[in-house]
């Protein structure tokens, strides 16, 4: 969307020369961000070509994932199972996902036609894009690490995706966190449910890591990363762009572990105000 952007900046060059060409370019951006939102939904077709097209892409490319290293492991194979635990697949879809899988992890698997194919209605719904790739880091660190080649050839899929180089290394990190400070939290939960205990420093980082900001970061960022962290987790606004009904579950998920990273942040800095 760049309509509003280049009217924007003609405009303000004509009227106010350089200066105006900086502030039509402001302007034209908000105004090609404002009537983004105002596209038109999906129709039930597109929606149902949407679900179609997400699912197999995922579970293709965990399967690609997973044969990284040359060889698909047991492990892999259990955490895969596992994943898709998670997901809670009606028997019909994991079926389906499973030959997926399988499909993605041969050795005539063609990442660049499945990229495009998945690219098709990635143009349309460019978060789709990202939401992919956050399901496929997830499987990847599901045995609590990430090998160093499943790591290129994320950083692979994500080119073929369209996907920054900057961007997939945010994500990444912003993920690892999140699962940390999941395992973290849990473990605290656990270990103090008689009663409140102050949190680790250590957790206190990965809460911020999981949000993708700074520590040194105002309250006002802070609140602004966790709405946007939020607003993509949302079952309604994935169901809305073609994420299948029984894959909203891992995205709830982590929702809440982005909801308890926020709530530590502002507890520990109204402790901090009130000291």
């Amino acid at each position: 969307m760049w309509f509003g952007k280049l009217i924007g900046a003609l405009l303000g060059l004509m009227v106010l020369g350089p200066l105006g060409l900086l502030i039509g370019l402001a302007v034209g951006h908000m105004f090609d961000r404002s009537l983004k939102q105002f596209r038109p939904a999906l129709s039930p077709a597109e929606r149902a070509e949407a679900e179609q097209i997400f699912f197999e892409t995922v579970f293709r490319l965990m399967g690609y994932v997973a044969k990284a290293d040359g060889r698909v492991s047991e492990e892999e194979i259990a955490a895969a199972e596992q994943f898709m635990a998670q997901m809670r697949l009606h028997p019909e879809h994991r079926k389906q996902a499973i030959e997926h899988f399988k499909a993605g992890s041969s050795a005539d698997f063609d990442l660049i036609a499945q990229a495009g194919r998945f690219n098709a209605i990635g143009d349309k719904l460019p978060s789709l894009r990202q939401t992919v790739l956050t399901y496929l880091i997830n499987m990847a660190l599901a045995d609590g690490r990430l090998d160093p080649a499943e790591e290129v050839c994320l950083a692979k899929i994500a080119e073929h995706l369209g996907i920054a180089t900057f961007v997939f290394k945010q994500l990444l990190a912003m993920i690892r966190a999140q699962a940390n400070f999941h395992q973290s939290y849990q473990s605290h939960q656990q270990q103090y449910a008689g009663g409140a205990q102050p949190s680790s420093a250590n957790e206190l980082a990965l809460a911020y890591e999981a949000l993708g900001v700074e520590a040194s970061a105002s309250d006002a960022v802070v609140k602004k990363a966790y709405r946007k962290l939020m607003s993509e987790n949302h079952p309604d606004k994935l169901m809305g762009q073609g994420v299948p009904q029984d894959m909203i579950d891992m995205a709830t998920e982590r929702a809440k572990d982005i909801q308890a990273a926020y709530d530590l942040i502002k507890k520990q800095r109204a402790a901090a105000g009130n000291s």
